[in-house]
């Protein structure tokens, strides 16, 4: 049973969009890309979510239809833009199944900007207003797509400082470096689910339950890919006080005496709480547990903060230098830096950390607002334009190229100029390029129809996305 009535799921300009699109209008046919943004690449994820939560099967019911239409009514303060007859023609003849075609590319690819990444259209000439009326919708895939893509650039920062400095075999430890903290700094649960399920594609290290529990609901999976390890926050290593945290820190200790246990030890002096507590009362306990204590700075600047730490705790605790000369602390102990991290700060720790010689194996990292909360549409500018209609029996080639003004006067075109044509993926190489649809008769369009009038035509499964989003061995992040 949907929990929202898919009539109800649009701008509401577009309610009147049936009487706008010129008379003889039989086909509208639209297409999703990114224009561009931060990052040069897209990991293209979220489509099969909505397409079983909002699309496949009955969209909407009578019941839906007789709720929106005193509502829309209501909306426009007149009665000549909802026409309640649009969608019951859908009811009646579909049975609310949606008659649309997308296509699409398979999620957990990563492609260049600047290609199609999803097209869509009509299927019945009399609903030819249903394609953009969907655009509302459907645009949001532009949010786990970002956070896919945010999440994979971070693992490519990463496999760059673990291949230049980290010890041989190191890299199994990866998936867990970028641990998402996200769930309480995003908007909605829904959120939770998409962005959280999004970094999965990437890495393993998570406290968003809800981005495991998407995975396993919407992309044919039994794994739980978030995992997590015991860990304290403020409240408990403030309950004693400032003098009670040596005692807070002692059954931390007792409390987990093997395995992984993360502790934050800001709460007074960090610097102190590593040299005194940890690297001198509880040292030999530290050394002699069968795990790992993860020590977690959570205020300060990170750079400095974090190169203060370290230099602590190798004097304390001892260090190796690894076969690429950069010191490891003792496998007993490593930091995670859980504050202020974003995708530029991850680039200067662990290049501040190269420069002082310490291995990346020694840091792991928790983000939070910024994984899954600090984007937004433009982070790589998506749009869902129409290129192609169908007018009174000619086809039409649609495009938009605006001109516009610099802050010095200056008239230039525009990057928001669309694609025009019924459009093509193509592979070249290990590029991807978008063409007409006729172009390149010879080579196979890498979209695939997804849904069509109802239907979910293909799935996938989380294991296919994972496997899709690996970084190849020619893709290097280049970090300053």
């Amino acid at each position: 049973m949907k929990r929202n009535n898919l009539i109800l799921l649009a701008d509401a300009y577009k309610y009147s969009h049936h009487k706008l699109y010129y008379p003889g209008t039989t086909k509208v046919y639209s297409y999703l890309e990114s224009r561009g943004g931060k990052f040069d690449n897209t990991v293209f994820y979220g489509l099969q979510y909505f397409i079983k939560e909002y699309l496949e099967g009955k969209a909407f019911t009578q019941e839906d239809l007789d709720q929106a239409e005193p509502f829309l009514k209501q909306v426009f303060g007149r009665d000549d833009v909802f026409d309640k007859s649009k969608f019951q023609y859908i009811l009646d003849k579909y049975d609310g199944k949606l008659p649309v075609k997308i296509k699409a590319i398979p999620e957990g690819t990563a492609i260049a900007t600047k290609n199609v990444l999803m097209t869509i259209e009509n299927t019945d000439p009399e609903c030819f207003w249903l394609t953009n009326f969907l655009e509302t919708l459907l645009m949001q895939i532009w949010y786990p797509t970002t956070v896919a893509t945010l999440s994979r650039e971070v693992k490519k920062v990463v496999t760059q400082y673990f291949e230049e400095t980290a010890t041989e075999g190191a890299e199994a430890g990866i998936e867990y470096v970028l641990n998402d903290f996200g769930f309480r700094g995003v908007s909605s649960v829904e959120s939770a689910g998409l962005g959280g399920s999004a970094h999965l594609l990437n890495f393993q290290g998570s406290d968003t339950l809800a981005g495991s529990v998407l995975a396993q609901q919407y992309y044919n999976t039994s794994e739980v890919y978030g995992k997590s390890i015991p860990a304290t926050e403020h409240s408990i290593c403030t309950l004693l006080g400032k003098d009670g945290e040596l005692d807070i820190f002692k059954h931390v200790l007792n409390t987990f005496p093997s395995g992984i246990v993360a502790c934050v030890s800001d709460s007074y002096n960090i610097f102190k709480a590593c040299e005194e507590y940890w690297g001198e009362n509880l040292k030999a306990q530290v050394l002699d547990r069968e795990g790992v204590l993860v020590i977690r700075p959570d205020s300060g600047d990170p750079v400095m903060t974090l190169l203060n730490v370290f230099d602590i705790l190798f004097d304390k605790f001892g260090y190796t230098v690894n076969d690429k000369g950069y010191k490891v602390l003792p496998p007993q102990v490593r930091v995670i830096q859980g504050d202020g991290v974003n995708y530029d700060a991850i680039k200067d720790m662990y290049q501040a950390l190269k420069i002082n010689g310490i291995s990346a194996e020694n840091l792991v990292l928790g983000m939070g607002g910024a994984l899954l909360q600090k984007v937004d549409r433009d982070t790589q500018k998506f749009a869902l334009k129409c290129s192609y209609a169908e007018v009174n029996g000619k086809d039409v080639i649609v495009q938009k190229s605006p001109t516009e003004m610099d802050a010095d006067g200056n008239i230039t075109g525009s990057f928001k100029k669309s694609k025009g044509g019924r459009l093509k993926l193509i592979k070249l190489a290990e590029t991807y390029e978008t063409v007409l649809e006729h172009e390149f008769p010879e080579m196979k369009d890498e979209m695939l129809t997804i849904f069509e009038n109802g239907q979910l035509l293909q799935e996938w499964t989380f294991e296919e996305l994972r496997d899709r989003a690996k970084i190849n061995t020619n893709e290097k992040q280049l970090v300053g």
